[in-house]
């Protein structure tokens, strides 16, 4: 079993119903840290009636900064950060742990949705277009047609960014990053924190062998403009800020991500295929 060597942080907001649906199920061998955004409904009771310690914050900071206040106080050398509607197996960690010791990075298991199909929740380079073209937008759906990316049993496939429902780390790997980025509230943080792992030579990487259900209902999906819809657009400013090489093709990114742009899509190496460190150089 994976023991308390790990910590799995949950951000709740008004989630109580999906807490007691998705964490009701057996004894929860890791810490559990659920920070709560200032619900006004029954989400920290849930919480702790499942067994999580609630950090209760006074108001809602958003997704990133609620992260970091657990980040801050896990236990674990592991960190697991973990939506409310996802179902966390505990068989699983073990996987996601021995990759971590033998690769590092960081590391998402491969989602399903509710009725067992796999969410592509592994990304390539987040150019706009690819955005676009995930929009289902013709005739860039087709042009980024490998910007999705799922992992089969058996297999580990190199991304540039898993999507923040589910991502793990070694605690001190985390810590050094600085976390998650603040100045996202909500969306693209799964982006940028991706691309800062890649920067400080730390791996993403979506392991097919750990498949957890995820119970996705994206807000930003329907076409009605909702506040979701103000809350992406204006992460979208700050992440294109900060990368403009993704407003463009690929030549500029490539030049500025070359280790990850030589990897993304391709195969993790099996620990017995990787190289003796004490032979290189």
């Amino acid at each position: 079993m994976a023991g308390h060597r790990w910590s799995v942080v949950t951000v709740s907001y008004h989630s109580a119903e999906t807490l007691r649906r998705c964490w009701r199920a057996g004894p929860k061998p890791y810490e559990w840290i659920v920070v709560d955004n200032c619900s006004t409904d029954d989400s920290v009771a849930a919480a702790q009636e499942l067994g999580a310690r609630v950090i209760r914050l006074p108001e809602n900071v958003g997704f990133a900064r609620a992260n970091n206040a657990a980040l801050h106080e896990v236990t674990g050398d592991y960190v697991l950060f973990a939506n409310p509607d996802l179902e966390v197996r505990p068989d699983g960690l073990d996987v996601l742990r021995r990759h971590l010791d033998t690769h590092g990075g960081l590391v998402a298991p491969q989602l399903l949705a509710s009725d067992g199909v796999p969410q592509p929740n592994g990304r390539g380079f987040p150019y706009a277009t690819a955005k676009l073209g995930n929009r289902k937008l013709w005739p860039l759906s087709r042009l980024h047609a490998g910007y999705r990316m799922v992992a089969e049993p058996g297999e580990a496939r190199y991304v540039a960014w898993v999507m923040g429902a589910a991502v793990a780390g070694r605690t001190a790997d985390l810590v050094r990053l600085g976390g998650w980025n603040e100045r996202f509230f909500l969306y693209y943080e799964d982006h940028e924190l991706g691309l800062r792992a890649w920067r400080n030579d730390l791996p993403v990487v979506l392991l097919g062998d750990v498949r957890w259900t995820h119970h996705w209902a994206r807000a930003t999906n329907s076409l009605r403009w909702s506040r979701a819809h103000s809350l992406e657009l204006r992460s979208a400013r700050t992440f294109f800020g900060m990368f403009p090489e993704f407003l463009v093709g690929l030549p500029p990114a490539a030049r500025r991500h070359r280790h990850a742009a030589r990897l993304i899509g391709s195969p993790v190496p099996r620990p017995s295929a990787a190289p003796d460190p004490t032979t290189v150089g």
